[in-house]
């Protein structure tokens, strides 16, 4: 397969994004997988052309997309992005949306169509803490897992689409106490195995049905 795998810049006050740097860090082959590697504002709206730009431009099978989630503990496959922007803070642009649907024709919400317990189960088998998460919050993380749902069903019915959520990283947190963090290393195989699952399956589109 030919992948996208995308990752913020860093956002609210942070100087690095962990998810960026740790997908840097991915070869350019994973399994039978080509990797493609795009970096992406932490800008509502924004973010989505900056993908769609990608899309238009090349073919892809599948786009996972990689978000920092200060205070998670481990590595968290995304089941479901909603339709709805809700920030706590302002994105990189100043942009603050409160309870604003991310697209009015779209669904109420959209789920990943990727492998996602079998990717989870594979990141904890590369000795790597994770957890399936069902939420990915309502800031630009959400924004991008949904608005790849809606190019998915839009325009591209083939597309296989997913979203990760990282911890900090240990520099990150070194004024806030009691905070978690995992290496930029670990991270990274962390991601590496669970880009490698996709492969574990002889028919990854025949397992979807199981991952929701």
């Amino acid at each position: 397969m030919n992948i996208l795998v995308t990752a913020f810049d860093a956002f609210g006050g942070e100087n690095v994004n962990p998810a960026l740097e740790a997908v840097k860090q991915l070869d350019e082959t994973i399994g039978e997988h080509t990797i493609t590697k795009l970096e992406t504002p932490t800008v509502f709206h924004e973010s989505k052309d900056v993908i769609q730009q990608a899309l238009e431009q090349d073919h892809y099978d599948a786009v996972i997309s990689v978000g920092q989630a200060g205070g998670r503990f481990n590595i968290t496959p995304e089941r479901v992005g909603i339709n709805v922007d809700d920030a706590r803070i302002a994105d990189n642009k100043g942009n603050q949306p409160i309870d604003v649907a991310i697209h009015p024709d779209g669904a109420p919400a959209y789920f990943s169509n990727l492998p996602i317990k079998a990717m989870t189960e594979a990141i904890k088998k590369a000795g790597v803490p994770a957890s399936l998460s069902n939420t990915a919050g309502t800031f630009v993380c959400n924004h991008v897992l949904y608005q790849l749902g809606y190019l998915a069903d839009k325009y591209y019915p083939n597309l296989l689409f997913g979203f990760i959520h990282v911890p900090f990283i240990p520099e990150q947190v070194i004024d806030k106490p009691n905070t978690p963090s995992l290496s930029l290393d670990t991270i990274t195989k962390g991601l590496t195995a669970a880009i490698n699952a996709i492969s574990d399956l002889p028919d990854v589109k025949v397992a979807l049905g199981e991952t929701h």
